[in-house]
């Protein structure tokens, strides 16, 4: 899919110092609420891509100009995560890439967010995403998360 020098495509080996670059970057500047990912360190943040994230996820980044700017990563119908560079956030990422992850889940999608990210509960609710539950995440961050659903019309 390319819009304009944006495009998103499948990840690629050679990708992962971006990504992880991606990811560190806005978990910090999003999560300021959570102890626990202000001191997630990039070297911490590299080792869970490598032995969690990328074997467990199929992963698509989203690139300006040839960069890295976004990526999503997804188990089936549920986004596992989705992150966009502060530096491309309310440039449309975001939807972009919940479009694509519905073009790829026609049926629906699941994810989980923090009940304190307001940005992004309004952004999922806004592409018709209903909070079914409301729980804890698991460790390391143990804190107040909310299970969203999106499903076709």
């Amino acid at each position: 899919m390319d819009v304009g020098g944006s495009s998103i495509r499948e990840f690629q080996e050679g990708d992962e110092p971006a990504v992880v670059g991606v990811w560190h970057r806005s978990g910090k500047a999003r999560y300021t609420f959570l102890p626990t990912w202000q001191e997630f360190t990039l070297d911490t943040a590299r080792k869970v891509f490598r032995e969690v994230i990328r074997p467990k996820c199929h992963i698509w980044v989203g690139t300006r100009d040839y960069q890295i700017v976004a990526y999503l990563a997804m188990k089936g119908s549920y986004i596992d995560r989705m992150y966009v560079d502060p530096n491309e956030w309310r440039k449309g990422w975001g939807t972009r890439l919940v479009e694509f992850a519905k073009n790829l889940s026609p049926d629906g999608l699941e994810l989980h967010t923090h009940q304190q990210n307001v940005v992004a509960r309004a952004f999922y609710e806004r592409h018709g995403f209903i909070a079914v539950k409301f729980g804890t995440s698991p460790p390391p961050e143990c804190a107040p998360d909310v299970e969203y659903h999106w499903r076709p019309a």
